[in-house]
């Protein structure tokens, strides 16, 4: 019974991922982002795909967007879109950290502790950016 507990809490443990923002160092072009919100929609890209900076700078959800490049370029933020980018380290880190094997990809964070947020949804391809708001609904 005790192996048995044990199993289901590092499952539900190890289910859903955090990220703490005082150890991986992301920038807002030459700035360090310092997260602000309780809660946050965080969108893995790559910039070198077309249209798709303008697509996120487009983008208005209920929740800011954090768009973090896997190309690690430094553009302008938007209204509702924070363009993030980060060291080789931390990005790596990052995807290997969250399993990140397609470009664009979504999910939710939601703030823990101070400067820890947790994963607060599945991770999913993002099929289409224009449908942005009716695929953050599916999640």
């Amino acid at each position: 019974m005790i192996a048995a507990a044990f199993a289901y809490f590092n499952y539900k443990f190890s289910e859903y991922k955090f990220i703490d923002f005082k150890e991986w160092v992301f920038y807002e072009k030459k700035d360090i982002f310092t997260p602000k919100q309780d809660k946050y929609v965080v969108i893995f890209y790559s910039s070198k795909e077309r249209d798709v900076v303008e697509q996120l700078s487009e983008i208005e959800l209920n929740l800011p967007v954090i768009a973090i490049d896997y190309y690690n370029e430094a553009f302008s933020n938007s209204k509702n879109t924070t363009f993030l980018r980060a060291g080789t380290k931390t990005s790596l880190s990052f995807i290997q950290r969250f399993n990140i094997y397609e470009s664009p990809t979504i999910f939710f964070i939601k703030k823990h502790k101070e400067s820890i947020y947790k994963q607060d949804s599945m991770i999913r391809k993002l099929d289409n950016l224009k449908e942005l708001s009716k695929q953050v609904d599916l999640l």
